[in-house]
């Protein structure tokens, strides 16, 4: 089976973003007067922004629309951004370049919002690279579902037999195993400790994604 798409989640995948992604939601919270507990900012990992929300709303009866939560969020953080950059995880940059230079169609499929995932990969120079960028508000519902990466598949055009996807959180792998792709499981970035071990492949890191491993991954499928 020839390689024919790699869908890409984003935060903990490409950039190490997790903790920045808790701390702006928190402090969106914040400034409604509501404080986050421990298992709230644990799920805010590895789901979108939709399921996040609807979490939100239940919990603390929040009353602001999604659309301006995240704005709020995505504003504070900025200012986290800004204090360090974007942390770009070992051989993020590399594996996107090499792919797009052998013209293998990639996309994002994010549960972060459509402004996160372009100021992100603006912000890291592979613009060029993608020629999908999906975020929360482009599917429903999120990661376990395989929604996001059937949207990421339909946007290229191709069909999942011949498709890759890469990520490091357990909600998104099960999003890709449903949707039929193959998944590369990535522990590198795994900042919540999720097992991994229901992808196909595990890697320590993205430097590990060879050729080989490509080949590999689409015969176990």
């Amino acid at each position: 089976m020839a390689l024919q798409a790699v869908l890409f989640d984003l935060d903990g995948t490409l950039i190490d973003s997790e903790r920045d992604n808790i701390e702006s939601v928190a402090m969106a919270m914040r400034k409604l007067g509501k404080n986050l507990t421990q298992a709230e900012r644990d799920f805010v990992i590895g789901h979108s922004w939709r399921d996040i929300y609807d979490m939100l709303v239940l919990n603390h009866g929040i009353a602001v629309p999604m659309a301006d939560l995240i704005n709020i969020a995505v504003d504070e953080k900025q200012s986290l951004i800004e204090a360090h950059g974007f942390r770009v995880l070992p051989g993020a940059l590399e594996i996107v370049r090499r792919l797009a230079d052998r013209g293998v169609p990639l996309a994002i499929a994010s549960g972060s919002s459509r402004r996160e995932v372009h100021e992100a990969i603006e912000g890291i120079g592979l613009t060029p690279c993608f020629r999908v960028l999906l975020g929360a508000e482009d599917y429903a519902p999120g990661k376990p579902h395989p929604a996001p990466y059937l949207a990421a598949m339909k946007a290229l055009g191709v069909d999942a037999q011949g498709c890759v996807v890469i990520e490091d959180a357990l909600p998104g792998v099960k999003a890709g195993k449903a949707a039929g792709a193959a998944v590369i499981g990535v522990q590198e970035g795994n900042f919540a400790g999720y097992d991994l071990s229901e992808a196909h492949i595990v890697v320590q890191r993205l430097t590990d994604v060879t050729d080989a491993v490509f080949d590999q991954v689409l015969t176990l499928r």
